[in-house]
């Protein structure tokens, strides 16, 4: 009678494990004890085991695909982190399978579909979707293991930092180096997105505003629509003010990039004429010399990624806080005496307007 060939099973029984250890153990994944691979790998060779990539995943009775969910991934968080996620599991032999919720009413579906979605992976990351902003448990929606990435959902593990406290650690650098006129370029709440962050993020500039007893003046708060252009717009609209601000925090720095692109235009030298500072440490924010919060997008799709194959391998449940440090660059500086530059440039400008190309 032939030999039949050996499985994961079988080492699995040989060596009195599990067979989703001896599956990370064959695949070199970390989160495996030395002694207890090399136990594996010995009892591998005893029987001539040889991977059969199909067979496996029969026998551990997994799909070995992960599905990642998003908004969408052409912005830069999203795909930040998917870039991170996907370098995980592509070394530990899972697929992935995207879905995207891109058109209104999108995250409804899903939802009504999540457990049709569900059965076709053996776990989720939840990228940015804010599924559940109100709290509601994710075994609501889910029956395999959720990963959240970017926000606190119930019964499911996240990887999350704290808004609030790091817009508030950016607006005191702020502070620290002499500024008393701070703007706030903000991100508006995205239609068929209920996120929490902006206002998390206002509220920490505001936080930081009245630890220094500094008044939040609403004129000073303009909407950046997320995006470089209205950023330059913003910008445009707090220099119209009757006391502009010295220094602009922006939400996210692709607002920043569009703040710094307008200052040029108008002639303002930042830092000297006016201090700016971002959020998120974008690819570009390093180029540009822009002083920004880092969030380790790439960090946290890898940790996020690790986390959902500890879940499927029986561990518990569990939130993380990422830091968020500051990186001081090329683009904040001490405030003496800019706000008198920043009036007097304004009314230069205005002058040379009236004059026309004909005056004196």
């Amino acid at each position: 009678m032939a030999n039949s060939r050996p499985t994961i099973k079988d080492i699995a029984r040989v060596t009195g494990v599990s067979v989703a250890t001896v599956s990370r153990a064959l695949r070199d994944l970390p989160y495996v004890a030395p002694a207890t691979r090399s136990r594996v790998v010995e009892a591998a060779a005893e029987l001539e085991y040889e991977a059969h990539p199909q067979a496996s995943r029969l026998a551990s009775g997994r799909t070995w695909t992960i599905g990642v969910v998003a908004p969408q991934f052409g912005t830069w968080f999203p795909f930040r982190a998917l870039g991170g996620i996907n370098s995980v599991f592509a070394k530990a032999g899972y697929d992935v399978l995207i879905s995207m919720m891109t058109a209104p009413g999108d995250r409804r579906r899903f939802l009504r579909d999540a457990r049709s979605f569900c059965r076709r992976v053996d776990g989720i990351v939840l990228i940015d979707t804010f599924v559940s902003v109100g709290g509601d448990s994710a075994e609501a929606f889910f029956d395999r293991p959720v990963v959240a990435v970017g926000e606190q959902l119930g019964g499911a593990s996240s990887i999350t930092i704290d808004n609030r406290r790091a817009a508030r650690r950016a607006v005191e650098h702020l502070i620290e180096l002499g500024h008393t006129r701070i703007g706030l370029v903000a991100g508006p709440h995205l239609p068929d997105l209920p996120t929490p962050v902006p206002e998390q993020r206002r509220l920490g500039y505001e936080d930081a505003l009245r630890a220094e007893g500094l008044h939040v003046d609403a004129e000073l708060a303009i909407d950046g629509e997320w995006t470089a252009a209205g950023g330059a717009a913003a910008l445009s609209r707090l220099l119209e003010c009757a006391s502009p601000p010295t220094a602009v925090f922006c939400m996210s720095d692709e607002m920043a990039f569009g703040v710094l692109r307008a200052a040029d235009k108008r002639g303002l030298a930042v830092p000297d004429d006016l201090s700016v500072i971002g959020f998120d440490d974008h690819d570009l924010a390093g180029a540009l010399g822009l002083t920004t919060m880092r969030q380790a997008v790439d960090e946290m799709g890898v940790r996020a990624a690790e986390t959902v194959m500890e879940l499927i391998d029986g561990e518990p449940v569990a939130d993380i806080t990422w830091e968020v440090p500051l990186m001081v660059r090329e683009t904040t500086a001490t405030a003496r005496g800019r706000a008198d530059r920043l009036l007097l440039t304004r009314g230069l400008r205005r002058a040379e307007r009236g004059r026309g190309p004909s005056g004196p």
